[in-house]
């Protein structure tokens, strides 16, 4: 008997009136998970499009694979280069002895490999806790478990620092999919992004875990500041003191949060999705040109006391989580506007919120997280006063137009 067949013999005990009608959402997202499915429209009209949403859902998660093989390439190679100086502890260095690929930094297999012992533990506590929570609503609210938790949880994992204890990844995730969608109805109806309420809800209960200077590499006894709290408090030019140079954090050499670094694998990801038209390309524009012109104003007015008036927009546009933030997090369809003209204004107000706050805030050195959260919020309010305006432009040229002619 095959699979497809074993589906088909149990699926009645799962449909109404069956034993275990309750849980059908679990039976179909395993089903669905194996096989397309076999649902059809029956009434007109009937839409016909490659895209649903499964299709969505696995090239966003596609997107970010350059991220995610990189982030462990990343994550390991710091970890390995600071061994260098360190005494090797832990079960993740014991494994890599005992099983001889080792700690060298110049090697990438064992870089990619040391990476992975810390970023596979978070992702598959983020897959387990938070799935979990969706499957209970799912079967509480009698509907199917959404492919956007895939989403959600490869996102959330990326955006952690790699020292991030397991528990506080659980708890992340759970407040993340409770509190920034399932309360709002679910997939399509939060206008939060789930990912990123669940981090800012660690950063501010747990700031210590979240921030600072030891948290970045997984080595115990190892300290170094980011390249934006550097910038912050002795200007973009002191990076040169610490080897970091513009090309370095294009690439991604740097210190962060485990898929961040790169801003070029961050840029493979975001093409991919503009290209498969999942991304919306105003929302990016919007986003680059609120951060360029705010930063040159800024760097125009200029500071005595504040170096990070200093520092160009190139510079803004590689550092942090910005590139990471812009490819998978602004042109988030769901929490950003839906309108064109509301993509360019709020696609510009996070790129001019995350420079204010990593500029003139001196709490926050990073920015992007809170940025696309407050545009999150106003996102509603910008659709809002766009289609007002379409109104009201609209009801002049009809008041305008002579009488009896068509309304064009």
């Amino acid at each position: 008997m095959g699979l497809r067949s074993f589906f088909d013999r149990i699926e009645p005990n799962f449909t109404k009136g069956g034993k275990w009608e309750r849980y059908f959402p679990v039976y179909e997202m395993i089903e669905s998970f194996i096989y397309t499915p076999k649902t059809v429209t029956t009434v007109a009209p009937h839409a016909r499009s490659y895209i649903d949403m499964k299709r969505i859902m696995t090239y966003v998660v596609i997107a970010t694979l350059p991220c995610v093989v990189f982030g462990m390439w990343n994550t390991g190679f710091q970890a390995n280069t600071a061994l260098e100086s360190l005494p090797a502890s832990g079960w993740r260095t014991d494994l890599l002895v005992w099983s001889g690929i080792g700690l060298d930094a110049g090697n990438w297999f064992a870089n990619v490999m040391h990476g992975a012992l810390y970023f596979l533990p978070i992702y598959i506590t983020t897959l387990v806790a938070g799935g979990i929570c969706e499957v209970i609503f799912a079967v509480i609210r009698r509907h199917e478990v959404n492919e956007g938790f895939l989403v959600t949880s490869m996102l959330y994992a990326l955006i952690l620092p790699a020292t991030t204890p397991l528990w506080q990844v659980a708890l992340g995730i759970m407040f993340g999919v409770v509190i920034g969608k399932e309360v709002f109805g679910g997939t399509g109806k939060n206008f939060l992004n789930p990912a990123l309420t669940g981090r800012a809800f660690l950063y501010f209960a747990y700031p210590a875990y979240l921030s600072g200077d030891a948290i970045w590499t997984p080595v115990d006894g190892f300290t170094g500041a980011t390249a934006l709290a550097v910038s912050a408090s002795d200007g973009h030019q002191a990076l040169a003191g610490i080897d970091i140079t513009w090309w370095n954090a294009f690439i991604g050499t740097i210190q962060g949060s485990i898929g961040e670094t790169s801003t070029i694998a961050c840029m493979i990801g975001l093409a991919f999705l503009l290209a498969t038209k999942i991304a919306n390309w105003r929302l990016v524009v919007g986003c680059l040109a609120g951060t360029i012109g705010f930063s040159l104003l800024l760097n125009a007015i200029g500071s005595d006391s504040n170096p990070m008036f200093a520092m160009p927009w190139y510079w803004h546009l590689v550092l942090g989580g910005y590139a990471f933030g812009l490819a998978f997090m602004v042109t988030e369809p769901v929490s950003a506007s839906h309108t064109n003209a509301g993509r360019y204004i709020y696609g510009a107000l996070i790129g001019v919120m995350v420079v204010m706050i990593r500029v003139i805030n001196p709490a926050f050195p990073e920015g992007m997280m809170l940025a696309i959260l407050f545009g999150n919020v106003f996102a509603p309010l910008i659709d809002f006063f766009v289609v007002q305006a379409n109104i009201k432009r609209r009801s002049r040229r009809l008041a305008q137009a002579p009488q009896g002619a068509d309304d064009v």
